[in-house]
């Protein structure tokens, strides 16, 4: 599989929903969800990389 660079886009809300669900989890750490914050940016950052044009 050839990878390729994600979109300055997609790079950038990943990035903002990584560090929202950082401060999720200290703002309201018995929540759940911050931790599905941070797997939502991490996912759409590794199909940025995966799909070509995304």
């Amino acid at each position: 599989m050839r990878l390729t660079p994600p979109k300055a886009i997609v790079f950038w809300i990943s990035v903002i929903l990584g560090v929202v669900g950082i401060i999720l989890n200290f703002v309201a750490p018995q929540a759940g969800y911050a931790l599905w914050v941070v797997a939502v940016g991490w996912l759409l950052l590794v199909l940025g990389n995966a799909v070509k044009g995304f």
